[in-house]
């Protein structure tokens, strides 16, 4: 058991007898990113890192990968050198649109002609110190709730210069921060690995998923039948009693305006559309009465689509009756007993008919590219082109074996997707921890 010591600071409490606690402008002086914006970047030249890329969930903060990389004119070596890195110093991000990117820098681990771009601060190292245990410490919540607790903030918080100079951060021996340092670069590396490892299986279920609701809306699920062609390039063979079926003879728009309010409460619309249409229960209806009448009603039931975000399989069906929508939602019932609104809802999750929702989109969607683009869906499928799109239709006592056997499917999946997450998520608090007790000293490394 090694000799502790009171530290002085709250944030880390004990610490080992020989290590010792310094303001962190002891080790660093400070200096601004370039003064530019994305419209000053280029496809080649000077490599420069932004706060876009700082808080990109690609950097690990502990060393520069090609990823973070963009780039400006060669004009900058001559206009602004002091912007430029060296290895061994950080940049910070100066904003964060949330308190917990609070703190979120990249550390500079090799030799490079790098700038730090827009709304950064540049932390350049003046000590024979080991940056690279610096760059773990700078992690972890304990130290990065010195700047938490003073930023300030609504919508984008703020991290100034002054801000990181009252800082305090705490320093082993040099040989030991660089045990520390070499020790979390190998388990660090070891745990990534096997989170990589889960992230793809978990993308690899989720195309099974796909494979699953395609294979069932297009072929059915009843082994060894007669087939034929259904004359419809993304459908293909269907099972020889099907119909295709134009989507206006199966299903039609609810038209219908809501009523004046006569309830104090309006319950949230929250189908898997990757948006929620109320995220909220609220009794404050005065802040929609002036726009009231655009809303329409939803009845159990009901498919709905978002109709500017169609191709990524914004589409669900209602478990609410009388909630409301904005004018953008759509909803739709069946035209007649031989038609089950969930089986619906199933083709339009199918990979195929997103592909042919794709290519009847028009408008604009935003491909993202590191972190300089935003992703944007504003393609919209128009009403006629939706109503002929033809769609395959079993009898409805077969739709509802395909709802089932999907339902059921589709939850087995949905399990197993659930256990890797939660086994990434107590990685990633595995991963967060042994980096805060090497750093502290709460753990020691042994020694070779």
């Amino acid at each position: 058991m090694r000799a502790m010591k009171d530290s002085g600071i709250p944030w880390i409490e004990e610490i080992p007898e020989n290590w010792n606690v310094f303001n962190i402008r002891h080790l660093f002086s400070f200096g601004k990113g370039l003064p530019i914006t994305k419209e000053n970047l280029k496809e080649k030249g000077v490599s420069v890192i932004s706060y876009g890329q700082i808080h990109s969930k690609l950097n690990k903060g502990t060393s520069i990968i090609p990823e973070l990389i963009r780039y400006v004119d060669d004009s900058y070596l001559t206009s602004n050198p002091e912007s430029l890195t060296k290895k061994g110093d950080f940049i910070f991000a100066d904003t964060s649109e949330d308190v917990l990117g609070c703190g979120n820098c990249v550390y500079i681990d090799k030799e490079i002609t790098l700038f730090a771009g827009y709304h950064t601060i540049i932390l350049r190292n003046k000590a024979k110190e080991c940056s690279k245990y610096l760059a773990y410490l700078f992690s972890t919540d304990a130290w990065r709730k010195q700047i938490r607790e003073r930023v300030t903030g609504v919508k984008l918080f703020s991290v100034s210069q002054k801000i990181l100079r009252e800082t305090s951060i705490i320093l082993p021996p040099f040989v030991e921060q660089e045990r520390i340092a070499d020790y979390l670069d190998a388990e660090c590396a070891r745990i990534d690995a096997v989170m990589e490892q889960t992230r793809a299986s978990i993308e690899e279920y989720k195309k099974l998923k796909q494979s699953v609701i395609t294979q069932a809306v297009t072929k059915g699920i009843r082994p060894n039948r007669p087939m034929k062609d259904s004359g419809i390039d993304w459908i293909g063979q269907i099972p020889e009693e099907w119909e295709i079926v134009p989507f206006r003879h199966v299903l039609q728009e609810r038209n219908e305006k809501n009523n004046p309010v006569k309830t104090k409460e309006r319950l949230s619309l929250s189908i898997d559309l990757g948006v929620t249409l109320y995220a909220e229960k609220t009794t404050n209806l005065d802040r929609f009465k002036e726009d009231f009448e655009q809303y329409k009603i939803a009845h159990v039931g009901d498919l709905v689509m978002n109709s500017m975000n169609m191709i990524v399989g914004a589409t669900g069906v209602s478990s609410y009756h009388g909630c409301v929508s904005p004018a953008y939602y759509t909803f739709y019932d069946t035209l007649d007993d031989h038609v089950t609104a969930k089986y619906c809802e199933y083709i339009f999750r199918s990979k195929t008919m997103l592909r042919v929702l794709y290519s009847l989109g028009k408008g604009i969607y935003a491909i993202v590219r590191g972190d300089d683009r935003v992703n944007t869906c504003r393609l919209k499928v128009s009403r006629e082109d939706l109503r002929n799109i033809a769609l395959p239709m079993p009898s409805v006592c077969e739709q509802r074996e395909i709802v089932r056997f999907l339902q059921d499917k589709l939850s087995e999946i949905d399990m197993v997707i659930a256990k890797k997450e939660q086994f990434l998520s107590e990685m990633e608090s595995y991963k967060k921890s042994l980096i805060f007790e090497y750093v502290t000293g709460k753990k020691e490394v042994a020694s070779i």
